[in-house]
């Protein structure tokens, strides 16, 4: 899961050149760790800089993660967060109605396959 912060880090999203208003607070997509690289000197991380998107402050970065397949949710589920690493553990959540829900499913689906046939 990928969790968006309740403050905005101004001066990282000018330097990425991102305009746009950001949901915070809240889990807003998921993403595959397919490697981590463990850094021993700011020098090394100075030198991998570019694959990061996080603050340039490298001070007490130790290591660097890769992803693959993010995916962002359309409806972002509301959750407080912490920093680093943590466990989420949703509530159940009963559905009254299900024609949604296959509408949701319908939906991914076609996202799914746009541009891949």
């Amino acid at each position: 899961m990928i969790h968006a912060p309740l403050k905005i880090r101004v001066e990282d999203c000018k330097r990425l050149k991102i305009k746009k208003k950001f949901v915070t607070g809240a889990i807003v997509g998921k993403a595959e760790i397919y490697a981590v690289k463990k850094y021993n000197s700011i020098k090394e991380v100075k030198m991998d800089q570019k694959l990061h998107f996080a603050s340039k402050n490298v001070h007490d970065r130790t290591f660097g993660f890769r992803l693959k397949n993010a995916k962002s949710f359309r409806i972002p589920i509301r959750w407080k967060g912490q920093l680093g690493f943590f466990d989420v553990n949703l509530p159940k959540t009963k559905i009254k109605n299900t024609e949604i829900v296959s509408d949701i499913v319908d939906e991914e689906n076609r996202y799914q396959w746009i541009g891949h046939h």
